[in-house]
């Protein structure tokens, strides 16, 4: 029997202790956002630390942080062909409104194809899933790879203590290549592998303008409105094709190539589908750019929220003090997030008028990312998806973050391969959010085969 059979009799044999495993993994309320969860984050840390315990691994251990801790698993292969440095978090998002909840969050359920739960889908299935497969590997064969587990609890509030985590421990977490299982695929049927990934830098603006809220009636027409003034810069942002105005924001934008394009263009969509999803008869964004180039080739400055004078119900006529807006920028390769702030305070020096007052306050920034598609290792992750899925998987950039790959490049000189096996209508980060298993357990088999393939590439 070949290994490729031991391994896949071995999920199918232990798929049911599988589910039971997730279901108990995904019932801890690890929401990190939250103070009161604290216990809970760290109670799901402990978790991990008995998962990997019971797997034999040399070396377990919780890492503490200034936050909540990281989980640090190591299985020593003797005589490695390489080492492989795996990323995931095991923290989750909120489940607010709970209301529009059909199961109760933290109490996955089964229904159909799908498991439902906060953070199942993001990320404690793929994350499961992957250690699972090197349960199926070591319950049948060693593994010549020498592993290294490092599964942070901080990823859905930034990751504001990973960066110190990896300079502290660069020895540590040396490694050839990172796996990073927070990803996934565009259909059940349709394997793809994100290679881009925008970063990120999230603003709060504050214009101030009279000493207090005021009367509309008798100082209206006479100063300046925060609230007016505000507006119009916002207005002022994207000029009429949909481009950012912000001085020298483009300057480090590369132009897509003629071969990423064609690698784009292969991603199935439809605008009219993409009308019904958002809800929107129209369609919009920058000029001379596909949907698909806009969502994660293309940077973007979008305003999150704006509050101001009086919100409630019924009427007050102010004229108020201040005006706020939160505005957050997805950013692309080469674009560096320090230098956006000063664009900002640039384009705000220029527009907003002086007896405005203004101050500018970056509340998170994370840097975008570019994955080598050429590399041996990537060529390993497109040949166990084809083995499985029976067809090339297709290459996409990402419309959103995720920090920790820029950082494995910059400071620990790792190339990250995004391999995970979540769906676009998961509803992460929403109601409802779930999983589809069938595709897991084909996700089980793709991180199994894997391993052989970096196996049979660096023999």
């Amino acid at each position: 029997m070949s290994i490729w059979d031991k391994y896949s009799l071995y999920i199918e044999k232990n798929w049911e202790q599988f589910l039971e495993d997730l279901k108990e993994f995904v019932s801890i309320p690890s929401i990190s956002t939250l103070p009161t969860y604290k216990v809970e984050v760290l109670r799901t840390a402990h978790w991990l630390e008995k998962y990997f315990q019971k797997l034999n691994f040399h070396h377990v251990e919780i890492m503490h942080t200034d936050g909540h801790p990281l989980v640090f698993a190591e299985y020593k292969a003797s005589n490695p062909l390489l080492t492989l440095l795996i990323y995931g978090h095991y923290d989750v998002q909120p489940v607010d409104p709970e209301h529009e909840w059909e199961t109760k969050p933290f109490q996955p359920t089964i229904k159909g194809d799908c498991m439902y739960g906060r953070g199942v889908s993001d990320m404690k299935a793929q994350l499961l899933a992957q250690i699972f497969a090197t349960q199926a590997w070591l319950a049948n064969s060693p593994l010549p790879i020498h592993l290294k587990y490092i599964i942070e609890g901080e990823e859905e509030i930034g990751s504001p203590n990973m960066q110190t985590f990896l300079l502290q421990h660069k020895d540590l977490l040396k490694a050839d290549v990172a796996l990073n299982c927070d990803a996934g695929v565009l259909a059940p049927d349709i394997p793809s592998i994100p290679y881009g990934l925008r970063g990120l830098a999230y603003f709060e603006l504050e214009l101030k303008g009279p000493k207090q809220d005021l009367h509309s009636g008798l100082y209206g027409g006479t100063i300046r409105n925060p609230i007016h003034v505000l507006c119009e810069l916002i207005a002022k942002m994207h000029d009429a094709n949909g481009k950012i105005t912000l001085p020298h924001f483009y300057d480090k934008v590369k132009p897509l190539t003629d071969e990423e394009r064609t690698l784009l263009s292969q991603i199935p969509h439809s605008d009219e589908e993409w009308k019904n999803i958002v809800g929107m008869s129209e369609l919009y964004g920058e000029a001379g750019y596909s949907t698909v180039e806009r969502i994660g080739a293309r940077p973007t400055l979008e305003v999150n929220g704006i509050t101001g004078g009086f919100t409630g119900e019924g009427a007050k006529t102010v004229l108020p003090s201040k005006a706020r807006a939160k505005i957050s920028m997805r950013l692309v390769p080469e674009q560096e997030p320090e230098k956006i702030e000063e664009y900002l305070r640039e384009f705000l020096l220029q527009r907003c008028p002086t007896e405005i007052k203004w101050n500018l306050s970056l509340h998170s920034c994370s840097p975008p990312a570019l994955m080598n598609l050429k590399s041996p290792y990537m060529q390993s992750a497109i040949t166990a998806l084809s083995k499985e899925f029976g067809c090339a998987p297709l290459f996409r950039r990402e419309g959103g973050s995720v920090p920790v790959v820029a950082w494995l490049q910059k400071i620990l000189g790792l190339d990250s391969i995004m391999l995970g096996f979540a769906l676009p209508d998961d509803g992460i980060h929403g109601p409802n959010e779930h999983q589809n298993l069938p595709l897991l357990k084909r996700g089980v088999r793709v991180y199994c085969s894997f391993y052989e393939e970096l196996m049979n590439t660096n023999k």
